[in-house]
């Protein structure tokens, strides 16, 4: 663990110690959990163990404006499932919320304090055409419009382009699967429709049962090339398993689910990390007998990008290795996502449309200038 942001990990572990945080250490508690998006997790964590009193009053307000942010989004999503249902009620097929939604509609441990950025929707393949038209008539444009990234999407990802609703700007992303269909790593999602759960406040949606739940926690996590908001989905994965870990044979039945979904490598990483930085109360044998488990070497090569990664969200959080970890790891999600011989030209295709872009805004900037020019002449 590096001290470099060992005090805001402690006050995720133990609340109660937050009480002995001094004006320092309160200074930078509160810049770094900002940054990472756990500012009013910090807050709902303080209220629950019952220091929220002991807080010096100024560090509370922050949290408390925070919380009051977070509060308000979770009902901004709950208003836009009311309008979405609207928009899909005509659609034959499920659909299920995932992460984020999934946690604010059904109040799900993770949505305390939590910030959402968009909404996630999970519908079969099938009916993927549909969900689009009909979201499309209900206000909701696309993105990324040019041809190739249209073929890229639809041809090998997981989800269509983000949508943004035209007059609210909110975001949504269509899903048809957990792992784009060219990713090295396939899961079925016909197990996940099955298993989901109805939603009695939102008839139209389900989410998806808590083991898959995790399971999608742990694969977004580790399949993502992003570390912004890395810690905060790890405290996501640990909210998670802490309320299922009270259940009857729920290792085992998490341990078997992984298997079934061919998801057991994202589960051991999710798992170890949780151990590992938040002190998740995950028996050692289940981390052992996870299905896709790495080798030792492996393992203790990923400890050198995984856990730098997570102490990327403040600068004062990172240690020395962190941005060369954090694009380590960029450049891995891009292997998982696609094998060679798709992704060296897609990777040449972006760097030349990028490139292109560049001298397009340099040169438009240009002409804005001697237009300005002439015309303060004029």
């Amino acid at each position: 663990m590096t001290p470099n942001w060992d005090r805001l990990l402690l006050a995720l572990r133990e609340p109660q110690a937050m009480t002995g945080f001094d004006a320092a250490t309160w200074d930078l508690v509160v810049r770094q959990a900002t940054a990472a998006g756990l500012l009013g997790r910090l807050g709902a964590l303080a209220g629950r163990s019952g220091v929220r009193s002991q807080l010096p009053t100024a560090v509370w307000r922050h949290m408390q404006a925070m919380l009051a942010v977070a509060e308000q989004q979770q009902r901004a999503v709950q208003w836009e499932l009311v309008q979405l249902a609207r928009d899909l009620a005509d659609l034959d097929g499920p659909v299920v919320l995932l992460k984020g939604a999934a946690y604010a509609a059904a109040s799900l441990p993770p949505a305390a304090g939590r910030l959402f950025s968009d909404i996630d929707l999970l519908v079969p393949r099938a009916q993927l055409d549909a969900a689009e038209a009909a979201l499309m008539l209900g206000g909701w444009v696309g993105s990324h419009h040019s041809a190739y990234d249209q073929r890229y999407y639809r041809r090998w990802m997981h989800e269509l382009p983000p949508m943004t609703h035209i007059r609210r700007r909110t975001v949504l992303d269509l899903h048809h699967n957990l792992l784009p269909t060219s990713a090295r790593l396939k899961t079925p999602p016909e197990p996940i429709f099955a298993a989901a759960k109805p939603l009695a406040q939102f008839p139209r949606f389900s989410i998806p049962d808590a083991l898959d739940q995790v399971l999608h926690s742990a694969t977004h996590l580790f399949h993502e090339g992003e570390w912004e908001h890395g810690l905060r989905d790890l405290v996501d994965l640990d909210a998670l398993l802490r309320a299922g870990a009270v259940e009857a044979d729920y290792w085992d039945r998490l341990l078997a689910r992984a298997e079934q979904l061919n998801l057991g490598k994202p589960l051991f990483y999710g798992l170890r990390y949780c151990s590992q930085l938040l002190e998740t109360p995950v028996p050692e044998a289940v981390i052992v007998y996870c299905s896709g488990r790495p080798s030792a070497v492996a393992t203790r090569l990923m400890d050198g990008l995984f856990v730098p990664a997570f102490a990327t969200a403040h600068p004062t959080c990172r240690v020395r290795l962190s941005g060369i970890a954090a694009f380590g790891l960029y450049v891995r999600s891009h292997w998982l996502r696609m094998p060679l011989r798709l992704l060296l030209p897609h990777l040449t295709y972006k760097a030349w449309a990028g490139a292109t872009e560049g001298l397009r805004e340099s040169s438009a900037g240009g002409n804005n200038r001697r237009q300005g020019s002439r015309a303060s002449i004029g």
